[in-house]
């Protein structure tokens, strides 16, 4: 009976599921690799580490920000995120710099960095004006997010985006970014 006890001391602490809700252990998302499956962490004892565990850093430049990074953009969680990558006519958009976004992103995620996103919106079906974008007509919502809550880069790129003439009510907000992604243990790909 003792060996059975180290045994499961031993063991890596697997014993419950860990689901993303209830009913729902994983979600597949077509990316431009194929389909990816994300899921959570499975080891019941798994901790966040890294520069994602790192919680206290100076304001300026890492101030909390706001739930709503200008009028009219949507505030949205993980459930809703997933949702985003599920649809077809939605774009999820990692609003961080390059490097950052190669180090690791949410699967189906574009990199389009905070200090281009104005400049982009060509590809969400704007057309060039001589004083920005005009966006009239049917343009596909977007995601923004970056490294968490702390991270200024995707409402740098929400408030920029509208300034340039993309409309506010298309836009949602993932504040909790990568560092709220990775403390849940949801699947993370290099970026591509």
């Amino acid at each position: 009976m003792r060996w059975l006890a180290l045994l499961l001391l031993a063991s890596p602490a697997m014993a419950d599921p860990v689901g993303i809700t209830p009913d729902v252990m994983s979600v597949t998302v077509q990316t431009p690799s194929g389909p990816v499956e994300i899921a959570r962490e499975q080891d019941n004892a798994a901790v966040i580490e890294g520069d994602f565990a790192q919680i206290a850093r100076p304001c300026p430049n890492f101030c909390i920000q706001p739930m709503v990074p200008a009028p009219g953009v949507t505030p949205i969680g993980e459930l809703e995120l997933l949702a985003f990558l599920q649809d077809p006519e939605a774009v999820v958009i990692d609003g961080r710099i390059r490097p950052e976004f190669e180090a690791g992103t949410i699967p189906g995620a574009v990199s389009v960095p905070y200090t281009e996103a104005a400049d982009r919106l060509g590809e969400l079906g704007c057309e060039p004006d001589f004083e920005g974008w005009i966006c009239e007509g049917t343009h596909p919502k977007v995601a923004l997010f970056c490294n968490g809550p702390w991270c200024g880069q995707s409402p740098k790129a929400a408030r920029r985006m509208i300034e340039a003439g993309y409309p506010a009510e298309l836009i949602h907000y993932y504040r909790g970014g990568m560092q709220m992604w990775r403390m849940l243990g949801l699947t993370v790909v290099p970026g591509t």
